[in-house]
């Protein structure tokens, strides 16, 4: 007897069933003509249209403002047509160039002690057993995050400082490590600027990093650790192939996005900086503030200080995009 009639009755059977499944799953497609459509939803398009001028005024309008880079704009009054003479004004000075070092340098040593800080203290944390004193502890390290950039160097200038005050050097007087007279005033220090800003850095914003870890760490599977005990693996064997390897995608993750944000450093900078560490300490947004508020500014070198910026950022992000796409399988932007 042929089971042929059956294999075929079989194969028309599931052609009906994956038709019907294809038919149930397509995207239907909305008739309604376009201004029923938007008459039905009106409420919705009204209540768009202030973010919608918002959008406009505030970031889109201001980009009308590019093309000064190719002007040599000093006043209303004087504006005329310099072509790419900015930019080879830009290229050919070094105060740009050092200032364009700096500004990598400082970003990506912050982000990465920032982020191997962020990730040592969730590990920490997900490691305490009491829980009152977890959320204490937590409350405490996320404090600094909430204060301004201005209280913060305000608070900081005062530990640092070589007055009587200046906790740092008093305690360094009275270990002997410093003579009495001989104290260092870190944050007008070329030496010690950068170590000074990196520590403010980790103490500011290294609490507010944790919690994306700590919500990592919450939602490992708890049977991976018991069946890791069960195996005789200690606490640390339990961190090392268990937690760190569960961290390693958020980790990597968080890197390639904040690495997209390292030219907009201005803020933490502008109110540490002074005369004495520009050298070691000038980015490029304190530069264009620098030269755009000068005693004789020329707005269309500075707009193509910006523009040159803007440009660098747009290049990190597609490289950090890339990235994203082939290490997580989907892109940042």
């Amino acid at each position: 007897m042929s089971v042929a009639p059956y294999f075929t009755k079989g194969s028309r059977e599931m052609s009906k069933i994956k038709s019907k499944n294809n038919t149930e799953n397509s995207v239907v497609v909305n008739k309604t003509p376009l201004k029923l459509r938007i008459y039905k939803y009106r409420w919705f398009y009204l209540m768009f249209i202030p973010v919608f001028i918002f959008l406009l005024v505030f970031n889109y309008l201001p980009m009308t403002g590019i093309r000064y880079a190719f002007y040599s704009y000093r006043n209303a009054f004087n504006i005329k047509w310099v072509g790419l003479a900015n930019f080879e004004r830009l290229f050919e000075t070094s105060a740009f160039w050092t200032s364009f070092v700096n500004t990598l340098v400082i970003s990506v040593t912050k982000l990465v002690l920032n982020t191997g800080m962020a990730v040592v203290i969730s590990l920490l944390l997900n490691e305490m057993v009491n829980l009152v004193f977890k959320k204490f502890t937590q409350t405490i390290i996320y404090l600094p995050h909430f204060m301004s950039w201005v209280v913060t160097a305000s608070v900081f200038t005062l530990i640092l400082s070589t007055s009587e005050s200046g906790l740092v050097n008093s305690m360094l007087v009275s270990l002997g490590i410093l003579a009495e007279g001989e104290e260092i005033y870190f944050l007008a220090s070329k030496e010690y600027w950068r170590v000074a800003y990196y520590i403010i850095n980790i103490w500011k914003d290294t609490g507010w990093g944790t919690i994306i870890f700590l919500a990592t760490l919450s939602g490992i599977n708890p049977e991976l650790y018991e069946a890791a005990k069960i195996d005789g693996a200690g606490r640390w064997s339990c961190i090392k192939y268990i937690t760190i390897p569960s961290l390693s995608n958020t980790i990597i993750t968080v890197l390639i996005l904040n690495l997209a944000k390292i030219m907009n450093l201005f803020e933490s900078v502008f109110v540490l900086i002074n005369d004495n560490v520009i050298d070691v300490a000038q980015v490029l947004q304190t530069y264009t503030y620098s030269i755009t508020f000068a005693a004789a500014p020329d707005y269309g070198f500075s707009t193509a200080v910006g523009l040159f910026r803007s440009l660098v950022a747009c290049i990190l992000v597609l490289i950090c995009n890339f990235i994203s796409k082939k290490i997580r399988g989907r892109g940042i932007v």
